[in-house]
């Protein structure tokens, strides 16, 4: 077993020389201008482009536009949550009923660790990729991301590490990791009579540490980016709120996933090589939890920050002012990402550290909820007396609002040491989470893909289904996450498959477990609304006219995007021929003629919201 263990490593070893042996031989990624520069501008100083674009599968495969990859990391990222969502759907009606009757424990484990890792993994970080790859470029005027190749190779890291990921549930002979998203040992080091001993184990592993190389490497692209690809006009004093959160987020992911990377390739060495990093016997399994979580809370607020700047650049433009308090919400997103990283021994209360070091945690995990409370009372204040328009962007915003409200209040209870004692390891503690990542990411990630469909496809969505996506989503979250705060009250373990405990003349687990399936199942139905309306609209919807859907010029919040979106609709893109002009307007590029619909040039164009 260890030989073979050993192998698939040095096996996946040189796969990954082999790729990147092969990217280095591809010459001349840019030897096409992508379909329309964020600023106008073009793919060399020329304003030349050499050669055509790749069309059909190669064009997704050869791709460096930031705008290519971001449809990547979107479609990547729906189809990651869908079956992600697949997955929660069996275990919610296994937990129907108390006793084990549609899969058995040892499945059930399983979905339950692949479904944590698939949702933080493979949907959290790339759909908030897939955005900012999108529109960082085009709301701050650069032509592109500063290292393109890069910017592709971070994508293409994700699909194979999807698959190492899942490797258990179709490759013969294998079993899936059945060691929970948190990976604790010295379960994880393969101790015990399971399965966690198995190549399934170590194969996600593997999966992991490339979704972590991927995300790193797409950090560093941001960082570079903003910092070195905006506009002349585009300062830092007029950054948007949006480039600002991502900022933020790409320097939490630089800090925390290498720890993450090393405590995963030292995991690995106590599984394969007999290494004591986390055993029981030389090592220390508390070790772990220390390295895991000095990543995890931090992936928390990588989770929660972009999401915030959707947010705060959303909101306003459906309530027909400015966000409130600029300033406050930017330096509150800068104290968050600093405060997220002395959080992290909130998750051990329970393990028997150092009263004197739980305190301290516990004033910090506290004092953490201050900036994101700036956040909401500055969202709530932009409203007040503004002329609020329900579309769906919007919906989707304030339920997020309201979710992360009830997430916020429940995480403040879990920082005080006397009630985290009572709640952790109870389902109190998977309603908290839920609210946060499905009642924050899962929302602003609909609102997202509403405010900026237009964009994507030209066309506009089903305005109707759109909000009976919202209701449905909304309801189903409040019933799920709800039923199981309630659920923790009562003392029901997380990660159980059975459970029978009835409390008096009545069997509240039970029910609950009932309404909290039921709303599980008005949130997918929700979401197959959503896909309908999407594929549908963006086929066969009706093709926009007006480059302004939102009448953001009304309230004078008509962004960078939503020019670069005008540009392309009023112009014609050169897409061949040898020496054709590559600019928006089909001509050589220059910044005087380059003008928005009142005339102004766009280099004079506030960067901001």
């Amino acid at each position: 077993m260890a030989n073979g263990q050993i192998a698939l490593t040095l096996l996946m070893g040189v796969l990954l020389v082999a790729v990147a042996a092969f990217l280095t031989r591809i010459e001349d990624w840019r030897s096409y201008t992508p379909l329309a520069g964020g600023g106008g501008g073009t793919a060399e100083e020329s304003g030349y482009a050499h050669e055509e674009k790749p069309g059909g599968l190669i064009r997704w495969l050869t791709t460096v536009d930031h705008k290519d990859i971001g449809m990547l990391y979107g479609t990547y990222a729906l189809a990651t949550f869908t079956i992600g969502g697949l997955m929660v759907m069996i275990m919610r009606a296994e937990l129907l009923d108390p006793a084990a009757t549609l899969i058995e424990s040892t499945t059930y484990n399983g979905l339950l660790t692949s479904h944590g890792i698939t949702m933080l993994f493979l949907f959290g970080t790339p759909i908030i990729a897939a955005f900012s790859n999108y529109f960082i470029p085009l709301i701050i005027g650069a032509d592109d991301m500063a290292f393109p190749r890069i910017n592709a190779i971070a994508f293409w890291l994700l699909p194979p590490g999807a698959l190492l990921i899942w490797a258990g549930f179709f490759v013969p002979g294998l079993a899936p990791a059945q060691v929970g998203w948190t990976m604790y040992a010295p379960l994880s080091v393969g101790v015990g009579a399971g399965t966690q001993s198995g190549a399934g184990v170590d194969l996600m592993l593997l999966g992991l540490h490339l979704t972590g190389v991927s995300a790193t490497m797409g950090a560093i692209n941001f960082i570079a980016t903003i910092f070195t690809e905006r506009a002349e006009d585009c300062t830092w004093a007029n950054l948007d709120i949006f480039s600002w959160t991502i900022l933020t987020q790409s320097g939490l992911i630089l800090f925390a996933f290498p720890l993450l990377g090393s405590a995963l390739v030292m995991l690995l060495l106590d599984r394969n090589f007999g290494t004591t990093f986390f055993a029981v016997e030389g090592g220390s399994p508390i070790l772990w939890q220390h390295l895991f979580w000095f990543f995890g809370h931090p992936e928390v607020y990588i989770l929660f920050l972009p999401p915030a700047g959707l947010i705060s650049l959303i909101l306003p433009k459906f309530s027909g002012r400015k966000l409130f308090g600029f300033k406050f919400v930017v330096y509150s997103t800068l104290a968050i990402g600093v405060l997220s990283f002395g959080v992290w021994a909130h998750h051990m209360f329970t393990t028997g550290i150092d009263p004197r070091i739980r305190g301290s945690f516990m004033a910090v995990s506290l004092a953490i909820a201050i900036p994101s409370a700036v956040k909401v009372f500055n969202w709530i204040t932009t409203m007040w007396n503004g002329r609020v328009r329900l579309t769906a962007p919007m919906l989707f915003s304030i339920g997020t609002i309201s979710n992360f409200i009830i997430g916020g209040i429940t995480g403040v209870f879990l920082a005080a040491i006397p009630v985290d004692l009572v709640l952790h390891d109870t389902y109190y503690v998977v309603g908290h989470f839920h609210y946060i990542v499905m009642g924050v990411l899962g929302f602003m990630t609909f609102a997202g893909l509403y405010y900026w469909f237009p964009i994507f496809t030209g066309r506009m969505y089903q305005r109707t289904l759109a909000k009976w996506h919202f209701w449905l989503t909304f309801v189903g979250t409040q019933l799920t996450f709800f039923a199981m705060l309630l659920l923790g009250y009562l003392g029901m373990p997380r990660r159980y498959a059975t459970y029978d405990f009835p409390i008096g003349p009545v069997d509240p687990v039970t029910a609950l477990h009932q309404v909290a399936t039921l709303g599980a199942f008005l949130i997918a139905i929700g979401f197959v609304i959503h896909v309908w309306n999407f594929v549908q609209s963006w086929s066969e919807g009706p093709i926009l006219e007006d480059e302004d859907p939102w009448n953001l010029k009304e309230i004078g919040q008509y962004t960078r995007e939503w020019e670069w979106h005008h540009r392309r609709m009023e112009t014609a893109i050169a897409d061949g021929g040898d020496e054709e002009v590559a600019t928006d307007g089909g001509k050589e590029s220059n910044e005087e003629e380059l003008t928005t619909d009142g005339g102004e040039n766009v280099s004079e164009t506030d960067c901001s919201d």
